[in-house]
């Protein structure tokens, strides 16, 4: 996928809105799909990025999370985290699977069908330039802003 154009999409955001990837034409796209909103790890990921944002606005980006919560609660994640960016509700796993994020994996010595924490940016044209995938949350946020500096 990388160096391919990422086809256009179309999914029920925060903020009353839907997101469309062509809205975005002439921004860069940082694209985060985390597991679930409210748990640990995600918690952390959203407010790194949350906590470097005005860095990525400043280099030109628009952030987005996705994850299969509903709207519901994605609102209550991003008011509780005073996140400035939109989440995306990827409940019928729509773009889940365009980016091949859903994978099996153990919880609790249980397996389980769950995101794979992944980031893609997509660039100004709409082409996707990067993929991080099995993301551990330490330090990303700002390996994604330092990419940045190189488109």
């Amino acid at each position: 996928m990388i160096d391919q154009t990422v086809d256009d999409f179309n999914l029920p955001a925060t903020s009353d809105r839907a997101f469309t990837l062509s809205a975005c034409r002439g921004s860069i796209v940082v694209l985060y799909f985390y597991p679930k909103d409210s748990t640990p790890g995600c918690t952390t990921e959203a407010q790194q990025f949350r906590d470097l944002y005005p860095q990525f606005v400043k280099a030109g980006a628009v952030v987005v999370g996705v994850s299969r919560d509903g709207i519901k609660s994605h609102e209550n994640f991003k008011a509780r985290q005073n996140l400035p960016f939109d989440l995306l509700a990827d409940t019928e796993e729509f773009l889940c699977a365009r980016f091949a994020v859903i994978k099996m994996k153990s919880m609790y010595g249980k397996q389980v069908r769950g995101i794979e924490r992944s980031t893609f940016v997509i660039d100004r044209q709409g082409v996707l330039r990067r993929e991080w995938r099995a993301v551990k949350v330490a330090g990303h946020a700002q390996a994604v802003l330092d990419f940045l500096a190189q488109l």
